[in-house]
């Protein structure tokens, strides 16, 4: 099976630390490390990681940072069909306290590819499922030649101006910036879903009630949080594109979100399989 993700990244400055220090305080980091994050890679990794052949579509900025990243996930063995573009790569700060709870600030716009970038847009028809993280209404439209297409609902608004169907909408169900309710959309995704961490989530099949769906055991002790919904939306695509039921997608994205939590960073701690 084929995938892709059309989308973003950052390059990510990963910090542990005790606890979040208050207002005025000064903490120390007992670890720190640097490598691309964001929606965009860490899904796409999973999905190679799942055994499937994977495209990472994106922008990125024509500089260090951009460049790096795009041999960083190469090496990871994404192929990677990127635009250089002259904004800076966008950056983050992450860090993570003993909890293994992280915290975000994010530096700099989000670079995303659009349907004019000379990108292999072709290459979507022979694509199973696709993810989109981030691009504008064009490459949404392009990214619906694959036979299966889920987005992230954290771009509601390029989703509603594209006019796309959605295979399904996956989002935070508690982030105020991945809020989705029935209704905002039309057409309705086929499937949306509410993640909800440790407990789970919720869903909805064809616009119709709310139902719940449990959490998946931890494969081991709590590592870092980033990342998880990520895996899980990467895991939710692969199992969409083999055909899964939504019931059995979403159990097997779970177990990819609880997976990536046992790890450091986005990638050490996610799953390898091949198949739901």
């Amino acid at each position: 099976m084929r995938t892709a993700v059309v989308g973003h990244l950052e390059w990510v400055d990963f910090i542990r630390v005790q606890r979040l220090p208050s207002l005025g305080e000064i903490v120390h980091a007992t670890e720190w490390w640097e490598e691309p994050g964001g929606g965009g890679p860490g899904a796409a990794v999973q999905l190679h990681k799942l055994g499937e052949e994977t495209l990472f579509f994106t922008a990125l900025g024509d500089d260090e940072l951009g460049h790096r990243a795009y041999r960083d996930l190469a090496a990871r063995g994404v192929r990677v069909e990127a635009v250089f573009r002259q904004e800076p790569t966008r950056r983050a700060v992450t860090h993570i306290d003993v909890a293994g709870e992280r915290t975000i600030t994010v530096l700099g716009q989000r670079l995303a590819p659009h349907e004019d970038d000379p990108l292999p847009w072709d290459e979507l028809e022979q694509v199973d499922a696709v993810y989109f993280t981030a691009g504008d209404r064009g490459a949404l439209r392009l990214s619906r030649r694959a036979r299966v297409l889920v987005a992230t609902s954290r771009v509601l608004s390029v989703i509603a101006q594209s006019g796309v169907e959605l295979d399904a909408l996956v989002g935070s169900g508690s982030d105020p910036d991945e809020a989705y309710e029935a209704g905002v959309l039309d057409p309705a995704p086929r499937l949306a879903v509410w993640t909800d961490g440790a407990a789970g989530g919720a869903f909805s099949i064809g616009g119709g009630p709310k139902r719940v769906y449990g959490p998946a055991p931890l494969p081991g002790p709590v590592i870092d949080r980033y990342g998880a919904g990520d895996s899980f939306a990467a895991g939710l695509t692969h199992a969409l594109g083999q055909g899964q039921p939504p019931e059995s997608a979403l159990s097997f994205a779970a177990r990819c979100g609880a997976a990536a939590i046992t790890g450091r960073g986005p990638y050490e701690g996610q799953l390898r399989s091949s198949g739901p």
